[in-house]
């Protein structure tokens, strides 16, 4: 399946990391958060991507094209460094569309200026490019293809440490505890479609107001709990995901656990 990237927010969560970059270059290890999404969806067998670029794109861009293979990969050299010889390759099998669909378009926008590259599809992914999981993707897509819904998202604990309160009327509390161990879910950015999605998507709409709402009204979207691993969206998460890569703890790298091979930066 294709796989639809948004990669052209500001990210202005991750203050000064987005300053010079855009947020799915910010980097997790010697790689950017956007190489381990990719990753991701390669390891499942989904290795046709199609990157919506916006803010600084020519740095996405450019991170590609001289792409550093050597930097996640076995090598051999000799020559005195002319030569060198990959053990294996990342993305020697990958395609990757790179297309401009504007500064400051919203995901929904984004979606549709590249309707096009997915014509043909009957289910596509699509990714926010900021968050990792180790969520099984088959059972993900399977939800949608078994339910005959056009839309499916993964829908995960809050990363962040802050508080739930609920107050009684009198505003006495009733409660107070960790988000984390509360009902709440969240859109985890991970999404499957079907190409009915772009009926429900209209000129200048964000994709999970306008067009969401239609869905369920009509009852054809559905999410898929998951109690899985999943982080990124601000500074202070960048910052464990860093430590945790650190100290080996990485369980998103689901290609690494599969081969039983050890963490490579």
């Amino acid at each position: 399946m294709k796989v639809v990237l948004f990669c052209g927010g500001l990210g202005t969560r991750l203050g000064d990391l987005t300053e010079n970059i855009p947020k799915p270059l910010v980097k997790i290890g010697y790689r950017p958060i956007l190489w381990h999404v990719m990753k991701y969806y390669a390891h499942f067998g989904h290795k046709d991507f199609i990157l919506c670029l916006g803010y600084k794109a020519d740095t996405i861009k450019d991170y590609f094209l001289n792409y550093k293979e050597y930097l996640s990969n076995d090598f051999t050299m000799s020559n005195g460094g002319k030569d060198i010889q990959l053990q294996q390759s990342d993305i020697a099998d990958w395609k990757i569309t790179f297309v401009d669909t504007g500064l400051r378009a919203n995901i929904g926008q984004r979606l549709k200026a590249v309707e096009k590259y997915v014509a043909g599809e009957e289910i596509f992914l699509a990714n926010y490019s900021d968050g990792l999981t180790n969520c099984p993707l088959p059972e993900l897509i399977d939800s949608v293809v078994k339910s005959g819904k056009i839309a499916c998202f993964l829908c995960a604990k809050p990363s962040q440490s802050f508080h739930v309160v609920q107050l009684d009327a009198d505003k006495s509390v009733r409660s107070i505890q960790s988000v984390r161990k509360s009902d709440i879910r969240i859109n985890a950015g991970f999404f499957v479609f079907r190409k009915e999605i772009f009926n429900y998507i209209r000129p200048g709409e964000e994709l999970v107001v306008e067009p969401f709402q239609r869905l369920i009204a009509e009852k054809k979207i559905i999410g898929y709990p998951s109690d899985q691993f999943w982080c990124m969206d601000t500074f202070k998460e960048h910052q464990e995901l860093t430590d945790m890569f650190n100290l080996g703890d990485t369980p998103w790298e689901v290609w690494k656990k599969a081969t039983g091979g050890d963490r490579r930066e």
